[in-house]
């Protein structure tokens, strides 16, 4: 039971013995429709509705919200992350999951600390790797009780949500995380009203039997302005509604019981897991938060395009970390002169002569690097920002 429904059962036994009934007799049995024996029984939702009555000169301002997160997730909502494809949503919500489990402040946001469910329902090793990534990054949360669930499940019927909501009897959790909706319908429709109700009262259903906040991690269509992708009921539906943008930007979209806080921004930092069986390396992310937002990018297109795809080439055949100084620690490096054999393999300047070939590839370099794709220092070379 939340401050705001101890406040109104509080209220409501300070007005028993009142005579205020706007309603008549609360019910009669059915052998005396007309009430004629004189005796009033009341039914037990009557009686319940009946206590949650409060008259107006017993109500005052509730200036306490319960929050897991201050500005952003309150104590048993229902919250929808939502943003287009590699904005940094999944990251955002490992971010601000780990914090509360922790209990240490996300991104200058005061916590409730609390327990963590966190369903991975489009599996792989993508959220292995991007928690393993923040384990590492961050060793002093790598104990706090956070559980994954890394299968799918089926919130369009009922069962897997009382599976869940039973499993979770003993771990109360304050935060229960689905990721993705997409992953998580069943074989529900996402743009249909009825089959989006009844995702959303299956995520109801778990918040009401856990007592925690079900935030889901939802997709934009091709236009993030546009809004969560799919039926309008979900957004009608949840407390809260956080969108994460192409521009590393979060913005609060709708908070039903708590002031909107300002924007926050964030980068994705490369980490480096280990090598694969080839030898090459496996790197995830962790978010950073940042003082303003990511230029807009534009597509790569032409000459610049051939020359990232060779850098990525190059990378992956020579690429190395480790080299100290102001090279970045936790991402791959390559010489600039592989870098350009790669162009050259790439086809960059096509028949060209030497002298051309070397001018192309110097002017390809120049605009990549005013563009703040690619940095160098000391004759390497590395890429701003993995597509992750």
């Amino acid at each position: 039971m939340t401050d705001v429904d101890d406040r109104i059962a509080a209220l409501a036994r300070e007005q028993e013995g009142r005579t205020f009934n706007p309603f008549g007799p609360d019910w009669v049995p059915d052998d005396d429709p007309f009430g004629t024996s004189g005796e009033r029984q009341v039914s037990p939702r009557a009686a319940q509705i009946k206590r949650k009555m409060v008259n107006l000169d017993a109500i005052t301002a509730v200036l306490d919200v319960n929050y897991l997160i201050k500005g952003w997730l309150s104590v048993n909502g229902l919250s929808v992350i939502y943003g287009p494809s590699h904005a940094g949503k999944t990251f955002v919500a490992i971010s601000l999951a780990m914090h509360l489990a922790a209990g240490e402040p996300w991104m200058g946001c005061k916590v409730n600390q609390g327990p963590v469910f966190y369903i991975a329902a489009e599996g792989g090793a993508g959220v292995l790797n991007r928690l393993a990534a923040f384990k590492s990054e961050f060793p002093h949360m790598a104990g706090a009780p956070f559980t994954l669930l890394p299968i799918g499940v089926d919130l369009h019927a009922s069962g897997d949500a009382k599976i869940i909501a039973s499993l979770l009897t003993d771990t109360k959790p304050a935060l229960i995380v689905v990721d993705t909706l997409a992953r998580s319908i069943g074989e529900g429709d996402e743009n249909t009203a009825k089959d989006t109700a009844m995702f959303v009262r299956n995520c109801d259903l778990m918040r009401e039997l856990t007592g925690a906040n079900v935030l889901i991690i939802h997709h934009t269509g091709k236009d993030e302005d546009r809004g969560a992708r799919g039926s309008s009921a979900l957004r009608a539906a949840v407390d809260t509604e956080i969108l994460v943008s192409s521009a590393h930007t979060i913005t609060s979209q709708k908070q039903r019981d708590m002031v909107a806080p300002d924007p926050l921004h964030f980068t994705l930092r490369s980490v480096c897991l280990g090598l694969d069986e080839d030898g090459d390396p496996v790197t995830s992310a962790v978010v950073e938060q940042a003082d303003k937002p990511l230029p807009i990018r534009k597509p790569l297109t032409g000459k610049n395009q051939v020359a990232m795809a060779a850098l990525t080439d190059a990378l992956r055949d020579f690429g190395r970390e480790g080299m100290g100084g102001e090279h970045p620690s936790s991402c791959p490096v390559v010489a600039v002169e592989h870098w350009r054999d790669a162009c050259a393999a790439h086809g960059l300047t096509t028949g060209a002569s030497e002298s051309a070939a070397r001018t192309a590839f110097m002017r390809a370099k120049t605009k990549l690097i005013d563009m703040d794709e690619v940095r160098e220092f000391g004759g390497h070379v590395w890429k701003v920002r993995d597509d992750v």
